[in-house]
């Protein structure tokens, strides 16, 4: 029914049920992990008036498991892409996998989806840090791609000096990137 997807990483298509409810990812490694995305297969919908509630689970340094609202998945909104790099050190929150005994390693955490009413999904409140999607981060992902660019292009230059006559292979100077 879910799939969660760790980038550099084989996509996991098996969660482990834990509850007739509840499904649980491990993530080994999580402290290299930035972002997560969770989504449904398409195979299974939700039953009608349900969706998904995504946690984040990871454990603190007693090793106690710290469980974090990331957001959710519904029929209507199948994919989620969830930023965790910053949670890693955050306060747990409220979730529905208190009274499971779930192991938890130093170097393992879990993504944790739990089936609920709709209704109950829209008065839960996510950690803010955990969302991605926004202007500001469109904004610097322009950027970076811009500067990368200039990276490479520059990385080709040559002097005048070095310059082979070739009439089939225009040159554009690199003041004319740096003005655009």
């Amino acid at each position: 029914m879910f799939g969660c997807l760790v980038a550099g990483r084989l996509v996991q298509a098996a969660p482990q049920q834990v509850a007739e409810d509840k499904f649980v990812f491990d993530l080994p490694d999580y402290e290299n992990i930035n972002h997560v995305v969770v989504f449904m297969l398409g195979t299974i919908p939700f039953p009608e008036g349900m969706g998904g509630s995504v946690y984040f689970c990871y454990p603190d340094q007693s090793g106690m498991a710290v469980w974090q609202l990331l957001g959710f998945v519904t029929n209507e909104k199948p994919s989620a892409i969830f930023k965790i790099s910053g949670l890693k050190s955050g306060k747990g929150s409220q979730h529905p996998f208190g009274a499971m005994n779930l192991p938890q390693t130093p170097t393992v955490a879990q993504i944790g989806i739990s089936v609920e009413l709709l209704e109950s999904l829209a008065q839960q409140t996510p950690v803010a840090s955990a969302a991605v999607s926004s202007v500001d981060s469109f904004t610097e992902f322009t950027q970076k791609m811009l500067d990368n660019f200039y990276n490479f292009a520059s990385s080709f230059a040559v002097t005048q000096a070095q310059m082979t006559p070739n009439p089939s292979e225009a040159f554009i100077p690199a003041s004319v990137v740096l003005k655009w």
